[in-house]
């Protein structure tokens, strides 16, 4: 997804084809790091499912103060927006300061360099980068996250590969794990799908197991908008992993887009019930038309926006999941960090936080303000 920008999908989905291979197994030292091991994430011995939302640091690095409004959500991931020059350069001192923001609320951080959407497609995208550019941007970066491995994974790239150069996907993914491995990257690795990140050729599904067996401390990420307009094709689709055993999120989707309705209650149902991650798009941000995808109104996490209403009250949604925090943060459900001691007492039934005190609400409207949030006074 890009915030300021998404581009409808220029071909209609085909036929998907499963791949009947055999789950691989994974080798990590046995250490609290995130990693994966037999098609399932783990993070200090405990299995993890990322479940969260994404928020465009990039272009909105003054609310950086967002990822505490996201954990109070109940996620237990936010998936964060970088750049290595396309849009402006992410310093490895920024890379710093959400690291430490997404651990003091408890939150695994799944970094991604947004350089490389919809790459190849050059009548869209003629300035995107390569795999092997981002690369070079986590080297940039390489300080603010070598030696964070228990709380970050890195996504190489966000939709790496628009729908003209596909195909390139598989090589030019294995090429960029061997890269980041040479210079020193321990992390989990998250790789999306090429096709701007909806995979509707099929090359990430027919191919994932060639990468998983090559390096298999890695996480395959899809995007679901459009494309996946019915409950038939979100199923196909995450079973087709499931079924190999191989490790998925949906990293990106929304309850409408402007290349179709992506089928939202199925892909929250779904994923729930198969124990594969999922993450909304985006907090907040967006333009161009896509306004719709915003979670939250005007940056106010006591605001939700329907998809946001939807996404963290509804129907399986993040209230609703049992949702555990990565076993480096002891698990358990999350209600922010350190930075949240003496916060929040529970939720009302309508899911806001129910303020600690009536000293948040100085006004004395029933409403009042904590750990970054909106809340109400009881």
């Amino acid at each position: 997804m890009h915030t300021n920008m998404k581009k409808t999908l220029a071909a209609v989905v085909g036929a998907m084809t499963l791949a009947a291979v055999l789950p691989a197994t994974a080798a990590q030292a046995a250490d609290n790091s995130l990693h994966v091991s037999g098609g399932k994430i783990y993070s200090a011995g405990k299995q993890f499912v990322p479940q969260g939302i994404n928020h465009a640091y990039q272009w909105y690095p003054e609310h950086t103060s967002s990822i505490g409004d996201i954990a109070n959500t109940g996620a237990n991931t936010v998936r964060v927006v970088l750049s290595g020059g396309r849009y402006g350069t992410t310093s490895a001192s920024e890379v710093s300061n959400i690291v430490n923001e997404c651990k003091s609320n408890n939150l695994v951080c799944i970094l991604e360099d947004h350089d490389t959407t919809g790459y190849g497609d050059t009548a869209y995208a003629a300035d995107a980068k390569s795999l092997s550019d981002a690369v070079q941007f986590w080297k940039s970066v390489g300080s603010a996250v070598k030696g964070q491995e228990d709380y970050v994974m890195i996504n190489l790239g966000n939709e790496p590969y628009g729908n003209n150069t596909a195909s390139q996907w598989t090589q030019g993914t294995k090429d960029a794990i061997r890269q980041m491995r040479d210079a020193g990257f321990r992390h989990t690795l998250v790789l999306t799908a090429p096709n701007w990140g909806q995979d509707w050729q099929g090359v990430m599904k027919d191919n994932a197991k060639s990468v998983y067996s090559q390096d298999s401390n890695v996480l395959f990420d899809v995007h679901m908008y459009g494309v996946y307009s019915t409950a038939d094709k979100v199923k196909s689709y995450i079973d087709s992993f499931v079924n190999q055993g191989l490790p998925l999120m949906v990293g990106e989707f929304g309850n409408k887009h402007s290349d179709g309705i992506p089928d939202a209650a199925t892909i929250m149902s779904y994923t729930k019930e198969k124990g594969v991650g999922m993450l909304a798009w985006s907090w907040c941000g967006n333009t161009e038309g896509v306004e719709y995808l915003d979670l939250v109104n005007n940056w106010n996490a006591g605001s939700l926006s329907g998809w946001g209403n939807m996404f963290v009250n509804g129907a399986n949604g993040l209230k609703s999941r049992g949702i555990e925090k990565a076993g480096i943060y002891g698990g358990g459900s999350n209600s922010g960090g350190s930075g949240n001691t003496g916060g929040n007492s529970g939720t009302t039934d309508d899911g806001y936080p129910i303020c600690s005190s009536a000293s948040v609400d100085p006004d004395g409207d029933g409403w009042g303000w904590e750990n970054n949030a909106s809340c109400k006074v009881r």
